[in-house]
């Protein structure tokens, strides 16, 4: 058992910043890899000198078509992009809750987020048009993330409640309901644009554009510095709310806030890729066998392994069946599952 977890735990050893450090170099040949593959190849040579001709990094005459130009700057390059912010937010959602309600099982769907942002994205994708012009969908995708949150709190009756398996139990049942929704609406909406809402709803990142890309950036920004920062709280939460309490943890108020923040973090994660599982269940996972339970170093490692597995998986939707884009939503259930077995059997020998 001791060699065990010496052995996954090894990574603990090295310090944090030189970590973020490699598997944030890792990121960035992963992401240039990601913006060459696809139904046209482009080399990676040609990649990075259109990246750094349009950053004006660079000077030299450009030696490339204007075609694989907009290739990878206006299509591959934003896609890839959300690719890894949505990695990130809802692997460090799922670390959060995690801790918040003492739950290894804990991740975006369970307190029916999710679900709430792809009712919201449903209703304005077949039932309102773009009232609101292409903010349309992340906006209506936020409205319902935030409505499924409060919908849960009613239902835990949460300003009492001090157990978060109750929490837990009310997440679960308000999914279900706000699913059931979804479905109804997809059911009554018309036939082509519903064809085309269950393709999303299987998880996606075609919709990626520069002029978006800025509401789940911020989004991401704001709500994984105020986890990080509170990553002593967390911390306390992991031990349960009476020893939380006495280490100065506001457990009630604390635990409301990080549920807001984990709201709006999946709510602008499903607005612009539909919905993705796994992500936010098994990545924190997978960072504590490597790391230990210090959320001090699980938050941002969460976040860049979360990163990482989502770019990785976008290069599988698109390379295992050409020229066509796989949902990746189906890739990472797919190696969820498979991951979830294997953990769960280590488990037997390594807490979670």
């Amino acid at each position: 058992m001791k060699a065990d977890i010496k052995k996954l735990t090894i990574m603990g050893r090295v310090p944090l910043p030189a970590l973020l450090i490699m598997l944030s170099i890792l990121l960035l040949l992963l992401m240039g890899v990601a913006i060459g593959v696809g139904s046209v190849s482009i080399s990676q040579s040609t990649v990075w000198s259109v990246i750094g001709h349009k950053l004006s990094i660079t000077h030299t005459p450009p030696n490339w078509s204007l075609g694989r130009e907009n290739i990878i700057w206006a299509v591959r390059l934003p896609r890839t992009l959300l690719a890894a912010m949505v990695g990130a937010a809802l692997a460090i959602v799922g670390a959060a809750l995690q801790s918040v309600t003492r739950n290894p099982l804990a991740d975006p769907h369970l307190l029916g987020v999710s679900s709430g942002a792809a009712l919201g994205a449903i209703i304005a994708l077949l039932h309102t048009g773009m009232i609101l012009g292409v903010v349309t969908v992340p906006v209506f995708a936020f409205l319902g993330a935030l409505l499924a949150m409060f919908l849960v709190l009613a239902v835990a009756n949460f300003s009492s409640a001090h157990s978060a398996g109750r929490l837990i139990l009310a997440g679960v049942a308000v999914a279900f309901v706000l699913t059931a929704l979804g479905n109804l609406f997809i059911f009554m909406g018309d036939h082509r644009s519903s064809h085309t809402v269950i393709f999303w709803m299987l998880g996606g990142l075609g919709l990626a554009q520069w002029g978006q890309l800025w509401f789940p950036l911020v989004t991401l920004a704001l709500g994984s510095g105020y986890l990080i920062y509170n990553a002593r709280y967390l911390n306390a939460m992991t031990l349960g709310d009476e020893s939380a309490s006495t280490l100065g943890v506001p457990v009630e108020r604390f635990r409301l806030m990080v549920i807001v923040v984990c709201a709006l973090l999946t709510g602008a994660a499903v607005a612009f890729s539909g919905v993705i599982g796994f992500v936010g269940l098994m990545v924190p996972h997978i960072v504590r066998l490597l790391v230990g339970g210090d959320y001090r170093k699980v938050l941002p490692l969460s976040a860049l392994f979360g990163a990482l597995f989502l770019v990785a998986a976008d290069i599988a939707s698109r390379v295992l069946i050409p020229p066509e884009d796989m949902p990746i939503g189906i890739i990472t259930g797919l190696v969820g599952g498979v991951a979830f077995v294997f953990l769960m059997r280590k488990k037997r020998n390594v807490s979670l």
